[in-house]
């Protein structure tokens, strides 16, 4: 058995998101440098993005879909970030 299964791995994800809705600010900071507009509300966003993921993996019946969701986030988070100094420059 896998140390980190994907339904542990969408557990670890649903979690990070719940605690981005349950303590907001602790995500602030890290939130601010791909959206450093509406922070506030892209961590909420985010948060529910990431335990809508996380269950998505936990559920064998929606385990790709959560995958791929997973890669599609990832994707789009590193994209935000590289791309957050250029809008205010």
């Amino acid at each position: 058995m896998a140390l980190l299964s994907t339904g542990k791995v969408g557990f670890l994800v649903a979690a990070v998101g719940a605690a981005h809705l349950a303590a907001p600010d602790a995500f602030e900071e890290v939130t601010k440098v791909a959206f450093p507009e509406n922070t506030k509300d892209w961590v909420m966003r985010n948060g529910a993005t990431e335990a809508g993921i996380g269950v998505a993996m936990m559920l064998k019946k929606t385990r790709k879909l959560g995958v791929l969701g997973l890669l599609g986030y990832t994707g789009w988070l590193g994209y935000n970030v590289a791309n957050a100094g250029k809008s205010a420059g």
